[in-house]
């Protein structure tokens, strides 16, 4: 048995692990193995914090957006109302003036008509004067004064057009 090689690999193996029992390695080696499970737990527990965390700050952020987006939102339907009222004033001022203007015109051609009827007039009377000037140099009667303030109505017509 001495000679046997399984028989020195054996011994070996017990001798080894008895070393291993007298220097105390197997609680060495499960205390080394316990930090290393205690530091995968804490690394675990980080990564689950910080991956609440994210979780947290990604819900934010997506409140935030949605905020955002209403405001946004909010915004463009106040400016559609503002453009809506400054083109419903612009409309009014515009009417206005509008009105403003055609009652300065309807002045200017009352304004014409009446200067036309004083022109008009002026006219009338300085062809009447004429005539009756006219007749009491001539001291024309009857129907030679009739024919002559009929030729002076028609003289006026033809001044007047």
């Amino acid at each position: 048995m001495l000679h046997d090689p399984a028989f020195w690999v054996a011994i070996a193996f017990f001798g080894f692990l008895a070393v291993l029992v007298y220097f105390k390695v197997p609680p060495l080696i499960a205390k080394q193995l316990d930090a290393r499970a205690d530091k995968i737990r804490a690394e675990l527990e980080e990564a689950k914090k910080l991956r609440e965390e994210a979780q947290s700050l990604f819900a934010d952020y997506q409140r935030r957006q949605h905020d955002a987006l209403q405001t946004a939102e909010d915004i463009v339907t106040r400016a559609k109302e503002d453009a809506e009222i400054l083109r419903k004033e612009s409309i009014r001022e515009l009417e206005a003036t509008l009105a403003r203007r055609q009652e300065l015109a309807e002045i200017k051609i009352r304004q014409a008509e009446e200067k036309a009827v004083a022109e008009v007039q002026g006219i009338a009377v300085d062809v009447a004067i004429a005539a009756a000037t006219k007749l009491m140099q001539d001291g024309l009667k009857g129907e030679k004064a009739d024919g002559l303030i009929n030729q002076s109505i028609e003289g006026l017509e033809k001044q007047l057009n």
